[in-house]
């Protein structure tokens, strides 16, 4: 009995860091639901005692959650971590967006340039459907639409990087900022000719990645960046008249 429990913890192990490698490289997302214990086993070619004993592992970890009667699913943790505190300090010092947009600088321009120069036939079929649906959405009146398709169409690129740390905290970036996003969004889409020229700079990054172009791919990513900071800058500026003038007449 002794030396079965170590071959299957060794075993369990194996499959844990097999698992925990999938969430790493975002195959495994949060919020997804692993197959069940019976099709993972069968998948995996391993007994079911062991798969859950890798499962628990991960479940101290806090990367899986087991819902009674639903299942496992990859949790939030590894960007929840990160963006939780952030929220709030963004909130309480505004002055902290300027930092968050230095940040996002930095980060998209290395991802398009990590992507032109490593994504796969896989990771450009993903973003070559990221961006039909970015465009599809642009076409449309809804706005809900446009952040989530444009929010997807970065997250696709961060992935196509190959770098865990990329893919992750990008996610986690865009948990923080969602909102700026959503506003400044908005704000570029009263514009016509600055809401085609942000459709212009995605068809750009779309076509450096794809085209395999890294210095090209990272030009154009920071160069859509800085194009977002100063819409921001606009915007708060317009939103700042907009409470003088109703703190005037209030």
């Amino acid at each position: 009995m002794n030396s079965v429990r170590p071959a299957l913890n060794r075993i369990a192990d194996i499959v844990a860091r097999d698992l925990e490698q999938r969430i790493l490289e975002g195959s495994l997302k949060a919020g997804d639901r692993l197959p069940s214990e019976r099709a993972l086993a069968l998948e995996l070619n391993i007994s079911r005692p062991s798969l859950r004993e890798a499962i628990q592992k991960l479940v101290h970890k806090g990367l899986l959650e087991t819902k009674h009667g639903g299942g496992t699913v990859v949790t939030d943790r590894l960007q929840a971590s990160f963006s939780d505190p952030w929220q709030d300090m963004l909130q309480a010092h505004p002055l902290l967006q300027t930092d968050m947009l230095e940040f996002r600088h930095m980060l998209e321009g290395e991802a398009a340039k990590l992507a032109a120069e490593r994504a796969t036939d896989v990771d450009l079929a993903s973003i070559d459907a990221a961006y039909a649906a970015l465009e599809k959405a642009y076409e449309s009146d809804d706005m809900a639409a446009c952040i989530e398709t444009d929010v997807a169409f970065h997250q696709a690129i961060a992935d196509a990087s190959h770098n865990s740390l990329i893919g992750h905290l990008w996610a986690s970036l865009m948990r923080v900022i969602h909102g700026h996003v959503s506003d400044n969004l908005v704000h570029l889409r009263a514009n016509s000719k600055q809401w085609s020229q942000l459709r212009a700079q995605h068809k750009a990054i779309w076509e450096t990645v794809r085209k395999h172009e890294p210095d090209a791919a990272m030009q154009t990513s920071r160069e859509h960046i800085d194009f977002v900071r100063q819409s921001m800058i606009e915007a708060a500026k317009v939103e700042d008249r907009r409470n003088s003038a109703l703190r005037r007449f209030s």
